[in-house]
């Protein structure tokens, strides 16, 4: 067995604003103002698809104040393949209007590149302690074998000349790196729960949901390239008869992997689902069979009616299949083509914690819509607002296989 590589180190130690690539580093010490603050427990494993992080310092911290003491407490990870570029994920302070940490990323590559948001849930059980979960794509990482190491280094300041060794900047744990195998899971299903028919998620966070109707369409990969650029993730319900004109070359399996959920919306986007009974039981399952084609075995569990037209007897029917039927309470009307401005307005004005937010990628020119995604994007995450799926939204069960 190979022995494993140093993991490179490139954090900002601001001895005269540069970069050191450093081994396993020794421990600066009890915390104070003259030392970094001692990590006292730390973790990097796998659940699902997503990596989950779980940082524990041995005294009491805030985000907030980390930055306005210019110390850092960072996850660096770095694959074992020779010649791959590995990450520094660094906490810092919530978004304006919010209360959550966010994390921030940087290429470990030569020369300096702007921290990157990562789309994250990151989650706090008391003061010393911090949890984050993402996918490996959000940091620009692949399923495979990765060393890791959490790094706190002191301020910029404390550690320019006279200085004399860059090793009492910062602390690591593990003092050596540790290293973690991930694996590819396969999404094969989601658990539905709660009420069978849902307009909206909890507003107890700053969470919204964008979902996506009448895909797969001719447009619909360029959709989930803006999605990828920016680390966003999405629900798309689809058209049972347009997957296998429109989902082929992986279009769905790209979305799973990307952590994109796929929804329900009918065979072929009749109006006979309304009716609920046979004929809705029909096209209901035609759909989740051509997504169970497409995908290699995901079930979904989430239905959304054409037009958003329900009666009681289609709600029950879909949850008997095992759906919950998803409407919304933002929609920018953008199948009606507006324009772009007018959908980005909407959407924008409209937002709140909680919201599901329709709009389209099929069915017609989605120009419009294309060109107002990222505008969106940035807005609402300016005001403090992070993108998740319907499924994480309702906080429903995935399972793997």
């Amino acid at each position: 067995m190979c022995k494993p590589r140093r993991l490179l180190i490139v954090a900002i130690l601001a001895i005269a604003g540069s970069t050191a690539a450093l081994g396993p580093a020794r421990a600066g010490g009890s915390s104070g103002a003259g030392q970094p603050l001692p990590v006292s427990a730390a973790s990097l494993t796998q659940q699902g698809q997503q990596l989950v992080w779980k940082v524990e310092l041995a005294t009491p911290f805030s985000p907030e104040g980390l930055a306005m003491e210019g110390r850092t407490v960072c996850l660096l990870v770095e694959p074992t393949t020779k010649g791959s570029v590995g990450v520094r994920i660094c906490i810092s302070g919530p978004a304006r209007r919010s209360r959550t940490p966010r994390l921030f990323y940087t290429p470990l590559a030569g020369g300096s590149s702007a921290p990157r948001l990562v789309a994250a849930t990151v989650t706090r059980s008391s003061t010393r302690e911090l949890t984050a979960s993402f996918m490996p794509a959000a940091v620009g990482l692949d399923y495979a074998r990765l060393r890791w190491q959490v790094i706190s280094t002191l301020p910029a300041r404390a550690c320019l000349p006279p200085t004399p060794s860059p090793a009492g900047c910062f602390v690591t744990f593990p003092p050596k790196p540790a290293l973690i195998r991930l694996h590819e899971p396969r999404l094969v299903g989601c658990v539905p729960s709660g009420p069978a028919w849902v307009f909206q998620g909890p507003k107890n966070a700053r969470e919204i949901a964008l979902t996506f109707d009448d895909g797969p369409w001719y447009d619909t990969a360029r959709f989930l390239d803006v999605l990828e650029r920016e680390h966003v993730l999405a629900t798309f319900f689809q058209i049972g008869d347009q997957i296998s004109q429109y989902a082929q070359h992986g279009l769905d399996r790209r979305m799973l992997k990307d952590g994109d959920m796929i929804g329900d919306h009918t065979w072929n986007h009749s109006a006979v689902a309304a009716a609920g009974g046979a004929g809705a039981v029909t096209e209901i399952s035609r759909a989740a069979a051509a997504i169970r084609g497409a995908t290699g075995g995901f079930q979904p569990c989430l239905f959304r009616a054409p037009g958003g037209n329900v009666t009681p007897r289609l709600l029950r029917t879909a949850r008997a299949l095992g759906f919950t039927t998803i409407q919304w309470d933002v929609d920018p009307r953008d199948w009606a083509t507006p324009g772009t401005t007018e959908i980005y307005d909407n959407v924008v004005r409209n937002a709140h914690d909680g919201a599901i937010v329709i709009q389209h990628d099929g069915g017609g020119n989605r120009s419009e819509t294309l060109a107002a995604l990222p505008l969106e994007i940035h807005t609402l995450r300016r005001e403090g607002y992070r993108f998740v799926t319907v499924t994480e939204l309702l906080g429903y069960r995935l399972l793997y296989r």
